[in-house]
């Protein structure tokens, strides 16, 4: 049996966690609108089309901001297009993901669904194909109270009152090639600078998210960050990360050792977000939204030829990517990484939320279920509250070649004030040994360990797509206390939560 110790304090903390932490993402790609959560013709369906079903399982999840409508998509969106009478809204062609967009979803029922299902909007402006002007503009139908061309048409629309959306992104991974309008850093930068002043003259009281790195590998990292935050800092309030992971092919190893990377990718941009502050001589922080993330599970140009074999169908099934026990690892490492930057990490959105690299699946005309890397999110979206603390592990550690030490604990420890209980969050990287796991909670005096959750599986490679329930957290019976020591022992390869009364 493998043994590690953890060591946290009460008064040494890192951050306090933003609930916009527990973001996910909707965007016009495959069926993640259409029968993902928009369904007229479903029996669970409500008077809007909204599959109730799975607004049911977005709020168990613990959702709490969606962002919208893309993604890919949104640079060559004519936000117009999705609003007004749905008669009227014209089919186009949808140049990302070579699909015929009918526009029968747009802002209008987004902002509809959002509120149905409790979260928060994010929005994001095409900054590919269009600019400056159709920003003000769609920021002017949404925010403005009336009297003006958009306000008036919303209003026209059937929405009397202003929507008050306070969260926006300036484009979206303007850095890739890939991406319809790409720029250089320079270019993206200055659009973005005058795109994101002239939306808050019309609301000062948003907040602008610039496009970062769109992952950890793309050659022009860092230096595009730097170039961006030159041109940008004094209008925005984040810069966007985006980062995804596959490589199960190379073994579990190496697979689950990417949380170093995700690590050392969030270390170098606190660090250049630092270096621009200085250049500036200001006064202000800028923070990180990482509003794309998730777990890659298919061959990185699987997608591509999906979309090129049979192209513009409307809401064809692509890139539905079937999620193991292993997956769900590295997802909930990944959520692990960026609490413990909650510090300047401010909002993540899990990418995506139905169907597409999704949390939930559904079927069409029929049910809902869930994957495995839906588990990790709702245990954290729902008990990791309140304030992270800084901790230390002494324990085993493995090589493999992309890195030469990577911890079997892999740990993050939140304290829930309100709640007086600390919550420890754990994976055991470990394929075949149980690890006890010691918590030293200093300056606490733990009362009772109120939970102790476990998942793991037979297969590492084991789904619930066949067996819906086949990889479920559930509840152990095992972890002592003794004073301010918790004990625990984790199974190989699992995800573990720990709530201790204080």
């Amino acid at each position: 049996m493998l043994k590690a110790e953890v060591i946290c304090d009460k008064n040494f903390k890192i951050g306090e966690i933003d609930p916009r932490l527990y973001g996910s993402f909707l965007e016009h790609m495959g069926r993640v609108i259409y029968t993902g959560v928009y369904e007229p013709d479903h029996c669970k369906s409500d008077e809007e089309g909204f599959r109730s079903d799975v607004l049911e399982k977005v709020q168990e999840m613990g959702v709490t901001a969606v962002r919208y409508p893309g993604g890919n998509f949104v640079s060559s969106y004519h936000w117009e297009d999705g609003v007004g009478p749905r008669s009227d809204r014209p089919k186009k062609l949808e140049l990302a993901w070579k699909a015929i967009e009918t526009n029968e979803f747009g802002t209008n029922e987004f902002v509809h669904w959002a509120r149905k299902a409790g979260v928060e909007p994010i929005f994001t402006v095409n900054l590919g194909t269009r600019g400056i002007e159709e920003a003000a503009q769609y920021i002017e139908y949404c925010n403005f109270p009336g009297g003006t061309q958009y306000s008036e048409m919303r209003k026209a629309h059937g929405v009397s009152e202003p929507y008050g959306i306070k969260m926006w992104c300036l484009g979206n991974e303007m850095d890739g090639e890939w991406q319809i309008g790409h720029k250089t850093a320079y270019e993206y930068g200055r659009l973005a600078a005058e795109a994101g002043k002239t939306m808050k003259l019309i609301d000062p009281d948003i907040e602008l998210i610039a496009c970062g790195s769109s992952l950890s590998n793309m050659e022009t990292y860092p230096v595009w960050d730097m170039e961006v935050l030159e041109q940008t800092y004094d209008v925005i309030d984040y810069l966007a990360l985006h980062q995804y992971y596959a490589g199960q092919e190379k073994g579990t190893k190496s697979f689950l050792a990417q949380t170093l990377d995700m690590e050392e990718y969030i270390k170098t941009i606190r660090s250049v977000a630092q270096v621009v502050k200085k250049k500036k001589r200001s006064d202000k922080d800028i923070k990180f939204s990482v509003d794309e993330w998730g777990v890659w599970a298919l061959p990185s140009n699987s997608v591509n030829i999906e979309v090129s074999k049979e192209p513009w169908k409307i809401a064809p099934p692509i890139s539905e990517q079937i999620y193991t026990m292993e997956d769900a690892l590295l997802f909930a490492g990944m959520q692990m990484v960026m609490l413990r930057n909650a510090d300047v990490i401010k909002i993540a959105c899990q990418s995506l939320l139905t169907n597409v690299s999704a949390c939930i699946m559904t079927e069409k005309g029929g049910d809902v279920w869930l994957q495995t890397i839906y588990y990790p999110f709702c245990y954290f979206a729902n008990y990791a509250k309140g304030t992270v603390l800084k901790s230390t592990v002494a324990g085993p550690s493995y090589e493999c070649e992309e890195f030469k030490q990577v911890p079997y604990l892999d740990e993050v420890i939140v304290w829930n004030a309100k709640e007086h209980e600390v919550v420890l969050f754990m994976v055991n990287k470990s394929e075949d040994e149980t690890l006890m796991a010691e918590a030293v909670l200093q300056n606490f005096i733990p009362k009772k360990i109120k939970a102790f959750i476990s998942m793991t599986a037979e297969d590492k490679k084991m789904t619930n797509q066949q067996n819906h329930n086949a990889v479920t957290p559930k509840q152990q019976e095992g972890g002592v206390l003794i004073e301010n020591r918790c004990i625990v022992e984790l199974a190989p390869l699992s995800f573990n939560m720990v709530r201790i009364e204080v």
